[in-house]
């Protein structure tokens, strides 16, 4: 190993060589999150949905988490978002224009008991779902 007195060109040569080595170097420097990610970086996006979906949680629960499939404006792909709230689905149709926000699992991935869910719904229409759930707002007429 050398580390003498004239050493540090070779330090820094070796530093910068084996950072590649760690994952999240590699994923912030060749921007591998933005590539892969249908939000493309951003921490929300518009969507327009397609269908609502209920999907069976991960055992050992068992319920059906209710779900929406969108559309996104921005680039066209399709992704599932989870609608939170206690009869929040009841408050989206489809073709409602909403937006969705990373659903804040681990490193980005799902959250929780919902397989292969990554977003989650917060506004319906401009107004916020959690609003409407709560029953402060009512939804407008499109």
């Amino acid at each position: 190993m050398a580390n003498g007195e004239n050493a540090g060109s070779k330090l820094v040569s070796q530093r910068s060589k084996y950072r590649w080595s760690d994952r999240d170097y590699k994923r912030r420097v060749l921007q591998l999150k933005k590539k892969s990610d249908p939000l493309e970086g951003a921490p929300s996006a518009k969507g327009i949905v397609i269908e609502k979906v209920g999907i069976e949680a991960k055992q050992p629960n068992s319920a059906i988490r209710k779900c929406v499939k969108l559309q996104l404006i921005k680039n066209g792909r399709q992704i599932t978002a989870f609608a939170p709230g206690d009869g929040a689905i009841n408050y989206i149709d489809e073709h409602d224009e909403v937006v969705v926000e990373g659903i804040r699992g681990r490193m980005g991935r799902s959250k929780g008991d919902i397989p292969g869910v990554r977003y989650k719904v917060v506004k319906v229409n401009g107004i916020s779902l959690h609003e409407l759930v709560k029953g402060r707002k009512e939804k407008t007429v499109r």
